[in-house]
């Protein structure tokens, strides 16, 4: 019996290299598109801060801040009265 169970256990580690490579969407991010998927994390978190806040999102960006990714948000708030904007930058932990 563990005989067997050593033999499937080796068969299965053939196969699961041949069935990512048959099945793109489970093999892992390149660098690139992990990049990109963090970009637009921060995108999406920086649209939802800048309609928190009334204003238009100017900028949304990765940083590293003691080791832990964060997303710097600019966000343009408009002046009372007829001033300019404001311009209000918060950092969003990026879990």
């Amino acid at each position: 019996m563990l005989r067997s169970f050593f033999a499937a256990l080796l068969a299965v580690s053939f196969l699961v290299p041949q069935a990512e490579a048959a099945m793109p969407g489970l093999a892992k991010p390149s660098f690139e598109e992990a990049t990109l998927l963090v970009r637009s994390d921060c995108y999406a978190v920086g649209q939802q801060v800048a309609a928190q806040n009334g204003g238009t999102l100017a900028r949304a960006s990765q940083s590293k801040q003691g080791g832990r990714a964060v997303c710097v948000i600019v966000v343009l708030v408009p002046g009372k009265d007829g001033q300019r904007p404001r311009r209000r930058e918060v950092v969003v932990p990026l879990e």
